[in-house]
């Protein structure tokens, strides 16, 4: 499972979300789980007390110039190899191997940059060279790319947001929309595995952001992925947004949930 949980689930002047964040968790269960936007989690020891929560041990990726990320893994799976991708990220990547009856399972869980496909597009190739260098047989990217769809026809759904914000998903000239990150991943090779699960849903379906909390920023859209490499492609049965109850006010995004068979064979 992937997902943003805003602002480390706590807002400056408003309420504590972590408990919401904890319940929706615990509901979906999920052996291993990409966390974004963990402001605070990096400081008196807040990881490790939410990671205790969920019954789950954490490896956290502390940020250059944003907020730190983490994959969280749940026993008994056994952690082979954790650290950063070092490399300055405005955000983070946190790079976890897990051993599994399949074979090591490496996820790579990370934010791209908010505000500039270009840089999205260079933090993509980061992404990929990462992986490059620890080439295993099952990867999986999870996080918040903050980018959308490339098969997908945004023109009209970005037409209603305001500027400030319709100028994050635009080229710098204005004249197209930016999907280059996520297509620099699929063209390396990964399988959205979202549409490839969801053939005949609706695209809203699919989307993220945002939630009933809100979300200025967002038209409805879809910015968080799992994307697996073709032998991960092939073992995800499926991929759902999942919605309602605490999910709905626990961030400004929904999580985002896939389904693998990682048995031998």
């Amino acid at each position: 499972m992937t997902w943003n949980i805003r602002t480390g689930g706590r807002d400056r002047g408003g309420p504590d979300r972590l408990d919401q964040v904890v319940q929706v968790v615990d509901e979906q269960g999920p052996d291993v789980l990409a966390l974004q936007e963990l402001r605070g989690f990096d400081r008196d020891g807040l990881m490790a007390t939410v990671a205790g929560r969920v019954g789950m041990t954490p490896h956290l990726a502390r940020s250059c110039f944003g907020q730190p990320v983490a994959v969280l893994v749940r026993p008994p799976y056994r952690v082979v190899d954790a650290g950063p991708v070092r490399r300055p990220f405005h955000h983070a990547a946190a790079r976890v191997v897990v051993a599994t009856s399949a074979g090591p399972f490496t996820v790579l869980g990370t934010h791209l940059y908010p505000y500039s496909g270009g840089r999205r597009r260079m933090e993509a190739d980061w992404l990929v060279a990462a992986l490059r260098r620890h080439r295993g047989p099952l990867t999986l990217i999870a996080g918040d790319l903050n980018s959308l769809d490339p098969s997908v026809d945004h023109t009209a759904q970005l037409a209603g947001m305001p500027t400030l914000y319709r100028r994050r998903h635009l080229r710098r000239s204005g004249a197209a929309v930016d999907t280059r990150a996520v297509a620099r991943l699929l063209a390396a090779g990964f399988v959205d595995l979202w549409p490839a699960g969801n053939v005949d849903a609706p695209e809203a379906a699919g989307h993220t952001v945002p939630t009933r909390l809100g979300g200025v920023e967002f038209a409805g859209m879809r910015l968080d992925y799992l994307l697996g490499n073709a032998a991960v492609a092939r073992r995800a049965h499926d991929c759902r947004v999942i919605r309602g109850g605490a999910a709905d006010i626990a961030s400004d995004h929904y999580p985002l949930l896939a389904t693998l068979d990682l048995s031998a064979g």
